[in-house]
């Protein structure tokens, strides 16, 4: 087993240790506080040291390890530490590569001086707020500007060190940032603004150190940037090559870094710090061509795929990037491909980075809350929309394709929803973004965009939290002269209780009638299916009628007589059986042949029916027979008479399932 020694004081020192310790290996690492182990990751073979060491204990460390590699990953500016590891393993023989970060670009904007020192000597020149932003270690070299202690700012780490440097150097508690990052732009720029600086002094971190943002919020807010250059430093590897050297020398398993980001609602200005350091440092960017012309740097290698299997393909056809990031429109667990995209990467070291969800930006947009949305996706999915609205007061809907939106109020105008409020989104915090309000049948006629999304809010919804509807909500006659049979609310509301449906249920409601028993069904079992199988003509017509009168868009009616217009249907978990046309026994042999442990009730109110129905109960490992007669108040003059229904027998039988 190889022995590495790894020196981490960078995000890329982390990154290292992190690889290492999915691998074989026997690895020491060092770091200089003990805040800076809290950021190590935990494993076997994975020994930390956390104090400053010196020229002579690194020397006496690595003769008794006898590392075969030493690897320096300390910050660009530790130049000190950088020659004394240099130093031991000379004198120790031990090899060592070094970690380098890469610069970050010249520009002409700002003032760029070599050392603490010269830094200083410019700035005592100058007049205005500072805000150094070089660490507690650096800050004696600024103590002696006239007027320290009134014009300098410091943002140092929340350590008591640092705050005693500060302390030493003469720095007043309110010119105190005591904060750790990463910062965004943002936050920088408000610091600047808070102190009303006009300088901002940095070292050149590179991306991992946030020069960007400090870059970007020194523009906005006013300040010139004083950049203290980087020392001169032998060459060294960058973190991916760092990785494929390991792996090389000795025979690692590479394990490419992807992250899959959240990259909000398109604008940059929208995507959280992390997104934007990870899209820089990746060596090749994934996802749909539109979100990567939106991010991509000059020169970064990009792949436009969508399907989770092709962007795991890609990542393994391109060896020779040791990063990449997937980017995702929105946030990476709302509605994103990122959930089917995990499982396929377990030979990597995936980071799931969040970003801003579309729900969260409209609704903000609007003023209003979240909290008690039910948010739901037509982007490529079968869902009944009519319903989710008639029984929430607010939906939220991800909306895909050409006339998707239009034909979303279209359909919840058909289904008596035109009332409903809607707030449509199109190219949400682009410039061009433009937020449409209006009911559905108003905005029924209007082009949206093809990846709009929407905010219903129905002001009455009409959930029904109950079964065992009123009798008088379902349609019974095409005429006076044909009244289709019923079962009562009174036996209906016992059987759906018998019957102890599941949220994802596959139900068979045969000899179904007007549908009542199959539209409760629907409302119960509202992530599965019913099957409402009925022979009669006008049975089947009230039947459609109901269905759309409740918006039940998992009810599917089957034309035909039991159990030949069974065959092609899937396993029932549960059936219900409210006519047979004297075929019992073979719609009973039909639902055990597909499902053997299927929950059948059944009601009868002939003796003929009983009889047949109490013969089959022996077949069944749980098997029970309720009798069941209710009486209605009916009105005769100026008084009110019970009047008695038939008796009605019904019959719950079901096979145990197996213990695992």
């Amino acid at each position: 087993m190889p022995k590495l020694c790894v020196f981490a004081g960078t995000t890329e020192g982390r990154e290292i240790a992190e690889f290492l310790a999915g691998q074989s290996a026997d690895v020491t690492v060092c770091v200089a506080t003990e805040y800076g182990e809290t950021l190590l990751p935990q494993g076997e073979g994975l020994h930390i040291s956390a104090r400053p060491l010196p020229r002579e204990e690194m020397a006496e460390l690595f003769r008794r390890e006898r590392f075969d590699l030493v690897i320096d990953a300390t910050h660009p500016y530790a130049q000190s530490i950088t020659k004394s590891i240099a130093s031991a393993c000379r004198e120790t023989g031990t090899p060592r590569w070094r970690l380098l970060r890469s610069a970050s670009g010249v520009s002409p904007e700002h003032t760029y001086v070599e050392t603490v020192s010269d830094a200083a000597a410019f700035l005592a020149g100058t007049e205005g707020n500072i805000l150094l932003t070089t660490g507690s270690k650096e800050l004696a070299g600024f103590s002696q500007l006239p007027g320290f202690s009134k014009r300098v700012w410091v943002r140092v780490l929340p350590l008591q060190s640092s705050l005693d440097a500060c302390a030493q150097a003469g720095l007043p508690a309110s010119h105190i940032f005591a904060m750790q990052g990463p910062f965004s732009e943002a936050m920088n720029a408000a610091m600047l603004r808070t102190i009303g600086a006009q300088y901002l002094v940095t070292k050149d971190g590179g991306a991992p150190g946030g020069f960007e943002e400090k870059e970007s919020a020194a523009k906005s807010a006013g300040a010139r940037l004083v950049v203290i250059g980087r020392p001169p430093e032998e060459e060294g590897l960058s973190l991916s090559k760092t990785i494929s050297a390991l792996c090389t020398r000795f025979g690692f398993a590479p394990k490419p870094e992807v992250f899959i980001a959240g990259i909000g609602p398109g604008s940059e200005a929208l995507q959280t710090q992390e997104v934007r350091a990870a899209i820089r440092r990746a060596d090749c960017l994934i996802g749909a061509r539109r979100m990567l012309d939106a991010v991509a740097r000059p020169q970064q290698l990009t792949i436009d795929a969508i399907a989770p299997e092709a962007i795991a393909s890609h990542i393994v056809q391109h060896p020779e990037c040791g990063a990449f990031c997937v980017v995702m429109s929105g946030d990476t667990g709302f509605y994103s491909g990122t959930k089917k995209l995990l499982p396929l990467l377990k030979a990597c070291r995936v980071r799931v980075l969040p970003g801003l969800s579309s729900m969260s930006y409209l609704c903000a947009r609007l003023g209003v809350s979240y909290e008690d949305a039910v948010p739901v996706s037509l982007h490529g999915r079968d869902l009944d929309i009519a319903r989710e609205v008639r029984r929430r007061r607010k939906v939220f809907t991800l909306v895909g394709g050409d006339g998707g939106m239009q034909a979303l109020c279209e359909r919840l105008t058909q289904a008596g929803l035109g009332h409903v409020r809607i707030a449509v989104g199109e190219r949400l915090s682009y410039p061009d973004e433009k937020i449409t309000c209006g009911t559905a049948a108003e905005l029924a006629s209007r082009e949206f965009d093809k990846l709009s999304v929407a905010l219903i809010e129905n002001p009455a919804p009409d959930a029904v939290v109950t079964h065992g509807l009123p009798d008088e909500v379902f349609l019974r006659e095409m005429d006076p002269a044909h009244v289709v049979p019923m079962t009562k609310s009174e036996v209906r509301a016992v059987c759906l209780s018998k019957l102890a449906l599941t949220e994802r249920a596959v139900c068979w409601d045969v000899g179904a009638g007007t549908g009542s028993v199959s539209i409760e069904m629907a409302l119960q079992a509202k992530r599965g299916r019913v099957y409402a199988v009925e022979r009669q003509e006008d049975a089947l017509a009230l039947l459609a009628r109901n269905k759309a009168a409740f918006s039940a868009g998992n009810l599917e009616i089957v034309s035909g007589t039991a159990p030949a217009a069974c065959e092609a249907l899937p396993a029932p978990t549960h059936v219900f059986l409210g006519g047979t046309a004297g075929n019992l026994n073979g719609i009973l042999d039909a639902a055990l042949r597909k499902n053997p442990h299927v929950r059948i009730v059944a009601t009868a109110v002939t003796l003929e029916s009983v009889g047949a129905l109490a013969a089959r109960m022996a077949d069944f490992e749980k098997a029970e027979c309720v009798s069941l007669q209710a009486a209605r108040a009916r009105t005769a003059g100026s008084y009110h008479l019970m009047q008695g229904q038939n008796p009605v027998y019904i019959f719950t039988m079901q096979n145990r399932r197996e213990q695992a």
